[in-house]
């Protein structure tokens, strides 16, 4: 039987004096000073909040400052149920003084229409919180999370063993190389990916423990907090802003009708197929060390690591060349040049499998790509940030219990996108209210029936954005 909660406990502490000044106001600039765990303010629907004496209480842990200083409206509304806004008040400060320069600050805002008070997402909010009140059960744990966790963790090591150490034919090794690139993947989708959006476990050492399993496998669960969490989830298909869509100039991706077109962009559903294998190494060896660098992630700005953090972050990946290269060279029953081969099998299956189910859920010709216009001073989408979280999303397969487990829930994104943090094992529990509140409201609600149905969207998607508007030049 499942444990009785009542999420209500956690924030008792909240019970003190309310804050009175409120009639000070500021620029983004001076909230954006205040940008870390000892000192951290968040704007929420143009409210200043110093939320600071609120850390060591906060039941999501470190997500409380995952975007410290900056515009926290979209991840509060997700993140927390309804009765916490009242809750908030106490902490107000301020109001934000509105002065349009929060792109010249590196800190993108979007104004969705009816931000906090979108009738959609509110009688939504209340019929799931209903729901798991009713069942009287912790959403955002599972108790199957922690044996789930403990089987992808020893196979993927298992997997590893055999693959460098096993002293077995060079084609078992490479079999193995294959589950262990395969394994790694279901590390990052099915254990920190929920760790990290803070649906794992209501003890927070734990939660952060396993969010860190992104570090384990090469990858840096800061970084993917501050891209993934901070940026997909807020502007979630919003060119310019969505950092899993962002495209230089030039780029070897097209994914919307405003972002630049090149001649070879009319290929690129062909190629992309194969340098989707590159993800697991670019980002390991590449985006996180650029990100890091520059303090930036596309549009995003990211915050100030801790020294926790920074601690995780460059042991990671020390840790991870360690056991992954340095140790295989060395004790490997394989020669160097083999145990490198072995190594680019296990991540290019490791970036095929990431890259292919996460594409899926958003870049397909079912899904929106919202436009934003700069009104009034203001940065403005012309619909509620729920209702673009259903249509900008695309779930597949949502009555195969295979591909919950496989996919850590992403057959359910658009319930993830509304309610991320929830245990992706509860998906299905909510599913029936969603779609019927998406009907009652007149929200599109898209769902393939299968995987491959969704991945054949994705590469007709690309074929046709990277086609639209071509114009074949003859030279001569």
């Amino acid at each position: 039987m499942a444990p009785r909660f009542h999420l209500e406990d956690s924030f008792a502490v909240l019970e003190e004096e309310p804050r009175t000044p409120r009639e000070t106001t500021y620029t983004p600039q001076e909230v954006l000073s205040h940008n870390r765990p000892q000192d951290c303010w968040l704007i929420i629907h143009g409210k200043v909040y110093d939320v600071t004496s609120w850390i060591p209480h906060h039941p999501g842990g470190t997500l409380i400052y995952v975007n410290a200083g900056k515009d926290s409206s979209q991840l509060f509304d997700s993140y927390h149920p309804l009765f916490v806004r009242k809750m908030l008040e106490r902490y107000c400060i301020g109001s934000l003084k509105l002065c349009g320069a929060e792109q010249d600050l590196g800190v993108p805002s979007v104004n969705y229409k009816n931000a906090g008070e979108e009738d959609f997402y509110l009688t939504l909010k209340k019929r799931v919180e209903d729901h798991f009140r009713r069942m009287k059960v912790n959403p955002r744990v599972h108790p199957h999370m922690f044996w789930k966790s403990l089987f992808v963790l020893s196979i993927y090591m298992l997997s590893y063993f055999v693959t460098f150490y096993w002293g077995g034919s060079f084609v078992v090794a490479m079999v193995a190389a294959v589950a262990t690139g395969f394994w790694a993947a279901e590390v990052g989708i099915c254990i920190q990916h929920d760790a990290n959006h803070g649906a794992f476990s209501d003890r927070r050492g734990l939660g952060y423990l396993m969010s860190a399993s992104l570090d384990l496998v090469g990858a840096s669960s800061f970084m993917w907090r501050q891209q993934h969490v901070v940026g997909h989830h807020s502007f979630t298909n919003v060119n310019g802003y969505d950092p899993d869509i962002r495209v230089n100039d030039p780029d070897l991706r097209r994914v919307t009708a405003d972002q630049p077109r090149h001649d070879y962009h009319y290929f690129q559903h062909w190629y992309l197929g194969c340098l989707y294998g590159l993800l697991a190494l670019k980002s390991v060896f590449v985006d996180d060390f650029v990100a890091y660098k520059s303090s930036s992630i596309g549009p995003i700005k990211i915050s100030r690591m801790t020294t926790l953090e920074s601690c995780v972050f460059w042991g990671g990946k020390l840790f991870y060349i360690l056991y992954m290269l340095v140790l295989p060279a060395i004790f490997s029953c394989h020669s160097g040049s083999r145990v490198v081969i072995l190594y680019l099998i296990s991540q290019l299956i490791a970036g095929w499998t990431l890259a292919l189910m996460f594409q899926v859920a958003h870049v397909v010709g079912e899904a929106d790509f919202p436009v934003v216009e700069k009104k009034d001073g203001a940065f403005r989408v012309s619909d509620g940030w729920a209702a673009l979280q259903v249509s900008t999303t695309n779930n597949f397969s949502t009555d195969s219990l295979f591909w919950t487990h496989i996919s850590g829930g992403l057959n359910f994104q658009i319930e993830h996108h509304l309610f991320p943090g929830i245990c992706h094992l509860h998906y299905s529990s909510i599913q029936p209210i969603v779609k019927e509140t998406c009907k009652e409201f007149d929200v599109p609600y898209n769902c393939f029936p299968t995987f491959w149905s969704a991945l054949r969207a994705h590469f007709d998607y690309l074929k046709k954005i990277g086609r639209a508007d071509f114009k074949l030049r003859l030279d001569g």
